[in-house]
This record gives structure tokens, C-alpha cells and sequence, in this order.
């Protein structure tokens, strides 16, 4: 079954975890490649100014799939070039594409984001909860370790005690929790998760979508490279920003008392 599903609502694009009857597992063969074209394709549509990712079913994704391991078929078979080269090649054209959305991501947990289900949501900008979702770092539990950046990100997004507590302990902690913690804005009914995830992705859909993709790669960019560097980038893109038309439509919504009406221009 194909892992990810498209869906294009005006600016904004749904990319669906769609393998519902097993809780979404990733990292299949095959799944870094359709993952890498879905983003490489919104990456390159400019009518696309916000992404929503979220998955079929009852759960978000329950990571990696734990028969295959027990099975040593697929992604976690061959020797440990082959693994390592699974995991390079595979799963971590996964994290990276989803990483690398050149527009603003929002994961809409519906359910249970477990190990690398837990990373891939981490990889987007804003995180929603369903009050049915569940947030595991379960690794440890198998005898592994976070193989997919995470151990990287989990820090970046909730400090390095949490992380530390959350990784070492394999502990799943509810949404509340997860709220708490920061590892999401906010926690809704599960009934209007998507309703809402929508209507966030629909208001940051009406920002400039030029402005828009150079803010959110300041963003990243801030989080290790240097401040001297990050001003210097910073400089280059705002004089890019301020040859747009949508710079104009900006200031003249601002002097005429009206809501702009930005076109990527």
C-alpha cells in the first residue's frame, strides 16, 4: 500500500500516513522515495503556502514496523552496511524531505506518534493534538537507539531534560502531557483536530508566500548557525523581500485601512 496520500485545498496541501490497518508504519522500501516526491512537489508549487501532515486511521504513526524487525526483512534486513544504507537512503529521505518543506508544516497528531512516528512529527514547524494522541520516544525498548535525527531534534523542541527523561525512560506520555512539555501548541477534540489544524494552516496560508519561505528558512538557519551569520542572511533576504509586489500590497492594505491580498508576486 502507498505510504503517503496528497491532497490540495486551495494554498494549503494534506499529506495523509495512509497505512491504517497496521497504525501507519514507516520506513518500508520505497517509503523515503514517495515521501522525498511528495515534498520535492510541494516544494516546487508556489501556489502551495502551508502543509498539514497527519495520518489515516486512529493513529499518527506507530514508528518503524516491529515484525519486519523481527523478522530482519525489508528496511531492517541485510548485514549492517545494508542497514546502515536502509537507514541513509530510506528513512532518512523521510525525516529529511519532511524537515526540509520549504513552506510552514503543522503535524495534526490524531493518535499515537510512537519512536520514529514521534521524530516525523517533530520534523514539521507546528504541532496539534488530538486529545486522543499519545507521544512515545520507545527506542530504548527495542534495543535501539533514535536512528532517524531525532536525537538531534527531540532537544531542539523540548530541551534536553525532557528529551533526556523521554528518550531514557521510553515512558509514553499523553497529550496534556505533550502540551505541557511543548512538544505541541495545543491539544483540541479529536473530533475538529483536522478542522482545526485547517483553519491555522488556512490563516498562514494568507501570509506572502515569498516572505513566508524565507521566514521559515531564517528560522531553521537560527536554530546553528551563528548570529553574525544569520544577520548577514537575514540582510540578503529582506532585500529579496523588498522587490516583491506583495511588499507594496502590504504597505498600501496598511496606508488604505484594508486586508491584503497577497498573489506570490
Amino acid at each position: 500500500m502507498s505510504l503517503i496520500l496528497t491532497e490540495k485545498r486551495g494554498h494549503v496541501a494534506i499529506l495523509t500516513l495512509n497505512r491504517p490497518d497496521t497504525m501507519n508504519p514507516l520506513g518500508a522500501p520505497g517509503d523515503g522515495d514517495q515521501v522525498a516526491e511528495a515534498c520535492a512537489a510541494i516544494n516546487a508549487d508556489r501556489e502551495i503556502r502551508c502543509v498539514v501532515l497527519t495520518g489515516a486511521g486512529k493513529a499518527f504513526s506507530a514508528g518503524g514496523d516491529v515484525k519486519a524487525m523481527k523478522e530482519r526483512s525489508g528496511a531492517f534486513g541485510g548485514g549492517g552496511v545494508e542497514l546502515r544504507d536502509g537507514y541513509r537512503n530510506n528513512i532518512h529521505r523521510v525525516v529529511r524531505s519532511i524537515y526540509g518543506l520549504e513552506v510552514p508544516s503543522i503535524a495534526a497528531v490524531n493518535g499515537a506518534a510512537i519512536g520514529l512516528g514521534c521524530d516525523v512529527a517533530c520534523m514539521t514547524d507546528i504541532r496539534i493534538a488530538s486529545d486522543k494522541a499519545r507521544f512515545g520516544v520507545t527506542f530504548l525498548k527495542l534495543g535501539l537507539i533514535p536512528g532517524d535525527g531525532g536525537a538531534w531534534l527531540l532537544p531542539r523542541t523540548i530541551g534536553m531534560s525532557r528529551a533526556c527523561e523521554l528518550l531514557f525512560t521510553g515512558d509514553v506520555i499523553d497529550a496534556p502531557t505533550a502540551a505541557d512539555w511543548g512538544l505541541v501548541s495545543k491539544v483540541v477534540p479529536h473530533e475538529i483536530l483536522m478542522d482545526e489544524a485547517l483553519a491555522l494552516a488556512n490563516r498562514i496560508a494568507q501570509q506572502p508566500p515569498h516572505a513566508l519561505r524565507l521566514a521559515k528558512t531564517l528560522l531553521k538557519q537560527g536554530q546553528t548557525t551563528t548570529y553574525d551569520t544569520l544577520m548577514e542572511m537575514s540582510a540578503a533576504a529582506q532585500a529579496i523581500a523588498h522587490l516583491t509586489e506583495d511588499h507594496m500590497e502590504g504597505v498600501d492594505s496598511i496606508l488604505e485601512k484594508r486586508p491584503a491580498v497577497f498573489k506570490g508576486a
